[in-house]
Formats: C-alpha cells, structure tokens, sequence
C-alpha cells in the first residue's frame, strides 16, 4: 500500500493513482455497484474482519463510500459518517479514484 501510478495521457502525466494489494483489487472489483457487506463476503476469500479493515483502508483512501438504504426515497444514499465497528450494516460502492485505481492495475 501507498504506491502509486502515474496515468499519462499523449506523454503528460496527469495524475497520480494509487497502486492496489491483491485485497484491495478484489474488493473494489465486487463494487461497481453497491453491494451488500454480506454479498462482498461471498465474493472474496478473505474472513469478515479483514475485509472490514480495507473497506475502511479504501474508505479513508477515498476509493469506497459506505452507502445505506433510504426507505423515504426507496434508493441507496452516502453516508458520510460510518459505524466502524457494524460494517455490515452498510453497502458500499467504489468512487471514480477508486475505479481508476482498478482499472490502471496492469
């Protein structure tokens, strides 16, 4: 963790994306649409708490939001303040640094 990838567009770099572990890959590659805490369990092979500790890695690194179901308006909103220790009370989605950082890995 903490490297990062130039992106060069026509020989200019115009920014700098982070370099993913193997962990961090297969999250972010559950999230490009919300997902469940649970339905992420299913699709990685890494126990609840580790998983738990990079969702909040990502979140802190603004690749991932933490995402809650709002009944009034039947859709998924940002929650901008999370419960560290109930992560699987939440969904999650990967931010656009975070798809970047995704797709850039080679």
């Amino acid at each position: 963790m903490g490297q990062y990838t130039n992106l060069y567009l026509e020989g200019e770099r115009i920014e700098m994306i982070p370099e993913l572990d193997d962990i961090e890959f297969e999250i972010l590659n559950c999230l490009y649409f919300v997902e469940p805490f649970e339905k992420i369990l299913e699709e990685v092979d890494f126990p609840a708490n580790v998983v738990a500790d990079v969702l909040k890695t990502l979140i802190h690194k603004k690749m991932v939001v933490a995402m809650f179901w709002d009944e009034k308006i039947q859709d998924y909103k940002r929650s901008f303040i999370y419960d560290s220790d109930n992560m699987n009370s939440y969904s999650y989605l990967a931010t656009k640094e975070g798809l970047l950082a995704h797709n850039s890995r080679g």
